[in-house]
């Protein structure tokens, strides 16, 4: 190192120290007030032989440093064949620091494929309670797959009971397609409320990351299996669009900030792995999961590379700025490493965990379109163009997840949506909130027959809340939308509203 930055950094950290007494303090055997696992525990993003731990010490998460008073605790973790933990298979110690918000990612190795395992984190007296973790099956194995997608859970607009119904079912993995927290500032009307004001600094969005993750559901759910996560725009501001944000009068510095801090709370509080950057505001989450040689997730990212929505967002007429070839959704270099990774993937299924709806909806009636430049439909070019790369590499195959629109819809992909007679060559599966919208209601079968005569790719539309299960083998894909007839009280039991089947290789959706 260069002297003079030696130097610099020395004088630095010794005014660090003077300021925070406990700036290079490390104990094994810490006292806290409260529990300091009342965030829970979650693992995700499963390989064949391990998978990321996560946990993040806050015994009085709404407190500055979540109660921790800055100091810097080792905790052990512990990874065994059964839940009592009389045969552990893998155990370390880690450090949980200040800076990262006392979160730990534990990225576990040296595991056995296609297994259950058991965890836990320990630090002084306190225990965190015990998640269940499953390796994926070794590559090449066509191992059945049966896991739930989610997404939108609005904290103000209800409870988060579709995830006590969803911790109780068999299922090897969990896909959050985004808006985990919402930025709004708290309402005093709503149902329950949101602590402080609109969240835009590092320790705002901290603070609203603890208050979601202390729902018990949430808890439940995160401790069932693993999970495979992205974002929305929620996560830092309502349909973002790269450095653009809800509020025109914020500059492109603020909006970078603002990322910056949305970006790193989102990391500190999720079981992902993700490369590192030299800039939160630049953090890059698109990766692809393996489950086997059933299926390769591709985990995308609709809102950081995205141009601007057209024509003032919103839902509008047909417009020529929606319509030129230069704008994206995925950003030139995402776009291509998804091409090019379903081309060369020899995955039985292919699976786009995507935020947006995919297939187009016309929301006016006759002979005049109306869709959302929000969604796809605002970048009719680029999606065109992915469908017809997907036809070329992964026709039928293929098999679009959506969150985003707090209600479920069942589509057929064309490759070419303005000419009809295109053949189908994916299927999506568009999947609404836990919480977010209310209660919803029920559609009225005059309504949906008016709007499939404007879609005709649309099979199904449903306003409730819950979530959607699939089980997966290497015939077909089974499709289960699971739904909760109200979110403003607790008690509401789940039923299957509707099932749908995709037949490996053959185009179209049917019903079951």
């Amino acid at each position: 190192m260069d002297r003079r930055l030696f130097v610099s950094d020395l004088a630095r950290y010794a005014a660090l120290c003077a300021v925070v007494p406990n700036a290079w303090r490390v104990t094994s055997r810490p006292h806290f007030a409260d529990d300091p696992f009342s965030l829970g525990v979650a693992s995700g993003d499963p390989t064949a032989t391990g998978g990321v731990l996560w946990t993040r010490l806050a015994p009085r998460p709404f407190e500055p440093d979540g109660g921790m008073d800055g100091l810097r605790v080792t905790v052990d973790w512990e990874v065994a064949d059964d839940d009592g933990f009389t045969k552990v298979v893998q155990k370390g110690r880690a450090t949980a620091a200040p800076e990262l918000a006392f979160s730990l990612h534990i990225d576990v190795k040296g595991l056995q494929p296609d297994r259950w395992y058991f965890y836990r984190f320990r630090t002084g007296d306190a225990v965190s309670q015990v998640g269940r973790f499953r390796t994926a099956p070794a590559d090449g194995a066509l191992t059945p797959l049966s896991f739930a997608f989610a997404s939108c859970q609005h904290w103000e607009q209800g409870l988060f009971t579709a995830y006590e119904h969803m911790a109780r079912e068999p299922l090897d993995l969990v896909a959050h397609l985004g808006d985990y927290i919402y930025e709004y500032a708290g309402n005093s009307r709503a149902l329950r409320m949101h602590h402080g004001l609109e969240v835009r600094t590092v320790d705002d969005y901290r603070r609203r990351y603890a208050q979601y993750k202390s729902d018990p559901a949430l808890q439940a759910a995160h401790r069932l299996c693993p999970w495979v996560v992205t974002w929305d725009d929620h996560e830092v501001d309502n349909n973002y669009a790269g450095l653009n944000g809800e509020n025109g009068m914020e500059s492109i510095e603020q909006m970078r900030t603002r990322r910056a801090a949305a970006y790193q709370a989102w990391w500190e509080h999720q079981p992902v792995r993700v490369p590192r950057v030299q800039s939160w505001a630049d953090l890059s989450i698109t990766r692809s999961i393996s489950w086997g040689a059933l299926a390769r997730f591709w985990v995308l990212d609709t809102r950081q590379f995205r141009d601007d929505q057209a024509c003032g967002d919103g839902t509008q007429p047909r417009c020529d700025e929606a319509r030129d070839p230069r704008r994206g959704l995925l950003g030139a270099p995402q776009e291509k490493w998804l091409v090019d990774g379903l081309g060369a993937s020899r995955s039985h299924w292919q699976v786009l965990a995507n935020q947006v709806m995919m297939g187009p909806y016309d929301a006016a009636a006759g002979d005049e379109v109306r869709t959302s430049m929000d969604q796809w439909s605002g970048y009719p070019v680029a999606r065109d163009r992915l469908l017809t790369e997907i036809a070329k590499r992964a026709a039928n195959r293929t098999v679009v997840l959506t969150g985003d629109i707090h209600s479920n819809w069942v589509n057929e992909l064309r490759s070419d949506f303005s000419r009809p007679d295109r053949p189908v060559v994916a299927a999506e599966f568009v999947g609404t909130s836990i919480a977010s919208g209310g209660n919803g209601g029920d559609v009225p079968a005059a309504r949906l027959d008016g709007m499939k005569r404007e879609n005709p790719h649309l099979r199904w539309y449903e306003n409730r809340r819950g979530y959607v299960t699939c089980k997966v083998d290497d015939k077909a894909w089974h499709t289960d939308y699971r739904s909760v007839p109200f979110v403003d009280k607790p008690g509401a039991p789940v039923v299957t509203a509707s099932r749908w089947r995709v037949e490996h290789g053959r185009p179209g959706i049917t019903t079951v």
